[in-house]
C-alpha cells in the first residue's frame, strides 16, 4: 500500500530480458511510487507464454497481446480467432500492440496494414482497446483508423504518442486516447507537451514503455514501471493540476478504457 497518488503504467514490456529475475523488486519499487497496476505487452504471439505467466504470478500485472508492426513480416499472420480466443484468460485486457512503423520497416508496409486490420476486427469483437504503435506513418494511420471506424466502432489508445498534431486530432475526434510516455519529459519535447495540453484530460493515459524511453531524470537508463510517477508529474504540470488530480484522472481513464482491469484494487 502507498499514500502516494495511485497511478497505472498502461504499457510496459516486463517479459524482456532487461527484467529477468527482477520482477518482484520492480513491483515493490512500483508500489512505493504509487504504481499499483501495469499492462505488460506481448509483441509476438509466439512469445505469449512468459507474458501470461507474469500476469498469472503477480496480481498487479495484466497483459495485452498482438503482433508488433516491426515483427509483422517475420511472424505468421495472426488471425482474428487467435486474438479473440485470448479472452478466455481473465487478465487479458487489450489487443496489440499493433500499428504501422515506417521508420525501420517501411518495406513491410502492406503486411503491416493486413495485420492491423485483423487486430482492429479483434478489438471490435472483444470490445477490448486496440493498442496502436505509429511511427513515421501518420497519414496512412489516420486514413486506416478513420475508415475502419466507419466500418464498425472500436476503442483505441495511441500508445507512447509522439506523432503530429494532425494525427492527435484525428485520434481524439474518433474518441481514442493518447498515452503519455517519458518522451513528454524530455527538454526538446515542447511540441509534444503542447499536443497533450490541447487534449481533453479524460482521454490521456500514462505509461513507461519500459525498458525503453526512461523519463527525465533517468533518460538513457533502463526504464521501469515506477518511473510512471515522473511522467505523471510532468503531465500534471502540463494540465496545471496537482499531481493527485492528474493521477486520479488518468487512473479513471485507464479503468474506463481497459475495463477488464478495472475491478482490481487501487492500492
Amino acid at each position: 500500500m502507498t499514500d502516494r497518488p495511485v497511478l497505472v503504467d498502461s504499457h510496459c514490456h516486463l517479459d524482456f530480458p532487461d527484467f529477468e529475475g527482477e520482477v518482484e523488486h520492480l513491483l515493490d519499487r512500483a508500489a512505493k511510487a504509487g504504481v499499483t497496476r501495469m499492462v505488460t505487452i506481448c509483441t509476438r504471439l509466439s512469445a505469449l507464454a512468459p507474458v501470461q505467466a507474469l500476469a498469472d504470478a503477480h496480481a498487479p500485472i495484466f497483459f495485452a497481446a498482438g503482433t508488433h508492426p516491426m515483427s509483422a513480416a517475420k511472424e505468421p499472420l495472426v488471425s482474428v480467432e487467435e486474438l479473440t480466443a485470448l479472452m478466455a484468460h481473465p487478465k487479458f485486457v487489450g489487443i496489440g500492440e499493433t500499428g504501422l512503423d515506417y521508420h525501420y520497416t517501411a518495406d513491410s508496409a502492406e503486411v503491416q496494414k493486413k495485420s492491423l486490420a485483423i487486430h482492429i476486427e479483434a478489438a471490435r469483437q472483444t470490445k477490448l482497446p486496440l493498442i496502436i504503435h505509429a511511427r513515421d506513418a501518420d497519414d496512412d494511420m489516420a486514413d486506416i483508423l478513420s475508415t475502419e471506424m466507419r466500418n464498425g466502432a472500436f476503442t483505441c489508445v495511441m500508445h507512447c504518442f509522439s506523432s503530429t498534431p494532425a494525427l492527435a486530432r484525428v485520434a481524439l475526434e474518433l474518441g481514442f486516447y493518447l498515452s503519455m510516455s517519458g518522451i513528454a519529459t524530455f527538454k526538446k519535447s515542447q511540441e509534444l507537451r503542447d499536443i497533450f495540453a490541447a487534449a481533453p484530460l479524460d482521454r490521456v493515459l500514462v505509461e513507461t514503455d519500459s525498458p525503453y524511453l526512461a523519463p527525465t531524470p533517468y533518460r538513457g537508463k533502463r526504464n521501469e514501471p515506477a518511473y510512471t510517477a515522473h511522467t505523471a508529474a510532468v503531465g500534471a504540470d502540463i494540465f496545471g493540476l496537482p499531481l493527485e488530480d492528474f493521477a486520479r484522472a488518468t487512473t479513471e481513464n485507464f479503468d474506463r478504457l481497459f475495463w477488464r482491469a478495472s475491478g482490481a484494487a487501487h492500492g
